[in-house]
C-alpha cells in the first residue's frame, strides 16, 4: 500500500500538482482508476480518480461522486473546483494542459503496483546535499565537521583542516569510527547523552589519546535518535555561536536523515514544492500543514532573502539556502527554506508572542554571517506576522514589498521590516494604483509631461523638486544645482502650460503622486 504522499513525489511538478487535500497527503492510494463523467459516477476507497472528459468546474459531479465513494483523490485539468474537493473530502490535483493522460497512468499506476509487489521502495544514497551542509556548518562554527549515522557509519564531512586529529582521520579513512575510540567514547557517557535528547555535549581536549576538543549533537526524530554530529576544533577555536549552529543543524538534518531511511528522494522535492504553494497562495495551509509539521491555528511570519551581484550566484544560493535553514531552524524546530523565483524564502511557524526582536535578530545574524563566509551581500525582509498559517501568503507579499522598497530607496542596512520602509511601501502601491488607472489621473498633467518631454524636460524635475521641499524654492535649486529664480520661472511656467493651480493642497498632491510615474 502506499500513500497520496508518495505518488505525489513520485510524479511532481508540472506534472501534477496539488490544489486541496482536506484529510491530508497520509491517505492510502490503493488503486488508479479512469472516470469519464458519461460513465457512472462511482468510486471506491483508496481510488485515484483520473477525470479525462471534464475540465473546470464540468469535473464537480465526478468530484463529488468521488468524495462519496472514499476516493483518495482526484485529478482533472482545468485550476477550480478546490471549494467542491474540500466539501467531498477529496483530495483535488491538477494535471498540466500538456501532459497525456496515459502518462499520468502509467506513472500513477506504477508506484501503486510497486507498493503492491514488495512496500515503497528505499530511496538509496540520497545524501549528497549532506557534505554540502556539512561545510556550511564549518563555517559556521569553525571547526571540522562530520555526519554519522546511528551505527558510527560517516555519511558526510567538511573539507580536511589543518589539525585533524586522529579520530577524526580514521573515521574519515574508514567510514566509520575506529572500534578503540568508540569504546572510549562509550565509557566517557558521551553516547548516553547524544542519544538521551536534544542538546550539545562537550568532549574535553586529550592529547595524550590524539583527541582534540569537540562538540556534539544528536540527531533525533522524536525520542529515536538517527545520528551525530560532531565538530571538532582545528587550529582557531571554535565561534561564540558554534553551539547554536550546531543546534539548529541537528535539527535541519533530522528530516533529511528520516526521508533518507524511509523515503523516496523525490519526497525532499515535494515537500519544497508545498511550501512553495502555500507562500504564492496556490494551496490551503490545513492540507499541508502535517507535511511541513507546523500547526495552521499559530501565529507564522516569511523572511524573504535576495543575493546581491555575485561571481557564481546559483552556488551561493544554495550556499545560503543550508545557511538560512541551520540559523531559522535553530530558532523555531518546524521552520522551512524554499527558494522561488531566485530569492529565498523561510517560513517560520508556531511562532510565540513577542516574537518580533528575537526574529530581527535572526535575520541579522544571517545576513552578517552570509557577508562574513560567504563573501556575498544578502538583504533580508522580514513581512509581518499573520495569525494562522494560511495567511503565509500575505506575509511573504509583504517581504516581498519590503525588499522593493529596499532596493529603490538605496535602504542602507541589509535588513528591514515593514514598519522600516512602510511610507515607501505604501507610496509604491499608491503609485502602481495609479499607474494601472488611466482613468482617474489628471490630463493637464499628461499634458504637461508630453509638453517638457517636447522641449527638454527641464519643467516636471523642477515641480517635482519644489514639491518636495514643500516649496522651499532655495531648497529645491540646491537639489537641482540651478539658480532659484529659475526654479521660481520653471514652476510658474509649469501652471502655465498645464493649468493646474499650484496654490490649491489637493491639486498639489496629486500632482506629485502622477508626476511621480
Amino acid at each position: 500500500m502506499t500513500s497520496l504522499r508518495h505518488v505525489l513525489a513520485t510524479l511532481g511538478e508540472p506534472l501534477v500538482e496539488v490544489v486541496v487535500a482536506p484529510r491530508g497527503l497520509g491517505v492510502d492510494v490503493t488503486d488508479v482508476v479512469i472516470l469519464d463523467p458519461e460513465d457512472p459516477l462511482e468510486a471506491s476507497p483508496g481510488d485515484l480518480v483520473l477525470v479525462i472528459g471534464a475540465r473546470g468546474r464540468a469535473a464537480a459531479p465526478a468530484i463529488r461522486a468521488a468524495g462519496r465513494g472514499g476516493a483518495a483523490a482526484v485529478a482533472v485539468k482545468g485550476a477550480t473546483g478546490a471549494d467542491v474537493a474540500a466539501d467531498a473530502g477529496v483530495a483535488l490535483l491538477t494535471v498540466g494542459a500538456e501532459a497525456r493522460w496515459e502518462q499520468v497512468e502509467a506513472l500513477a499506476r506504477g508506484v501503486v503496483e510497486a507498493a503492491r509487489a514488495g512496500g515503497e521502495a528505499a530511496s538509496g544514497e540520497v545524501l549528497g546535499d549532506l557534505f554540502a551542509l556539512a561545510q556550511t556548518i564549518a563555517t559556521l562554527t569553525g571547526g571540522l565537521v562530520s555526519i554519522e549515522d546511528t551505527a558510527n557509519r560517516v555519511l558526510a564531512y567538511s573539507r580536511a583542516g589543518d589539525e585533524v586529529d586522529e579520530l577524526r582521520r580514521l573515521s574519515i579513512l574508514g567510514r566509520e569510527g575506529p572500534e578503540r575510540y568508540l569504546a572510549m567514547l562509550r565509557e566517557w557517557g558521551v553516547y548516553q547523552r547524544l542519544r538521551a535528547g536534544e542538546g550539545i555535549v562537550r568532549i574535553d581536549e586529550r592529547p595524550e589519546l590524539g583527541i582534540r576538543r569537540r562538540i556534539a549533537a544528536g540527531i533525533h526524530a522524536g525520542q529515536q535518535p538517527l545520528g551525530t554530529i560532531w565538530v571538532q576544533e582545528g587550529a582557531q577555536p571554535l565561534t561564540e555561536r558554534a553551539e547554536t549552529a550546531l543546534l539548529g543543524a541537528s535539527r535541519t538534518l533530522a528530516p533529511q536523515l528520516i526521508r533518507a531511511r524511509t523515503l523516496p528522494s523525490p519526497e525532499l522535492r515535494l515537500r519544497e514544492d508545498l511550501l512553495a504553494s502555500l507562500l504564492e497562495g496556490r494551496l490551503d495551509a490545513e492540507s499541508v500543514a502535517d507535511d511541513i509539521g507546523a500547526d495552521p491555528a499559530r501565529p507564522a511570519q516569511v523572511l524573504a532573502f535576495s543575493l546581491e551581484r555575485s561571481d557564481n550566484r546559483q552556488l551561493r544560493r544554495a550556499e545560503l539556502v543550508h545557511l538560512i535553514a541551520v540559523h531559522t531552524a535553530a530558532y523555531r524546530r518546524s521552520a522551512l527554506v524554499s527558494v522561488i523565483g531566485g530569492r529565498v524564502y523561510a517560513l517560520l511557524p508556531d511562532l510565540p508572542e513577542h516574537s518580533d526582536a528575537a526574529v530581527l535578530a535572526l535575520a541579522r545574524e544571517i545576513t552578517a554571517t552570509a557577508r562574513r563566509h560567504l563573501d556575498v551581500p544578502v538583504r533580508a525582509a522580514l513581512g509581518g506576522v499573520v495569525p494562522r498559517l494560511s495567511e503565509a501568503a500575505a506575509s511573504r507579499g509583504d517581504a516581498d514589498r519590503v525588499l522593493a522598497a529596499m532596493t529603490r530607496g538605496r535602504w542602507a542596512a541589509d535588513v528591514a521590516s515593514l514598519a522600516d520602509v512602510r511610507a515607501e511601501v505604501l507610496l509604491s502601491e499608491v503609485l502602481a494604483y495609479l499607474g494601472s488607472q488611466p482613468r482617474i489621473r489628471d490630463p493637464r498633467l499628461v499634458s504637461l509631461v508630453e509638453h517638457d518631454t517636447e522641449h527638454g524636460g527641464i519643467l516636471v524635475p523642477a515641480v517635482l523638486a519644489w514639491l518636495n521641499a514643500f516649496g522651499d524654492v532655495r531648497a529645491a535649486a540646491r537639489v537641482l544645482n540651478i539658480h532659484p529664480n529659475t526654479v521660481r520661472y520653471r514652476v510658474r511656467r509649469a501652471a502655465e502650460v498645464s493649468g493646474v493651480d499650484f496654490d490649491d493642497p489637493a491639486q498639489r498632491l496629486l500632482t506629485q503622486l502622477q508626476l511621480r510615474l
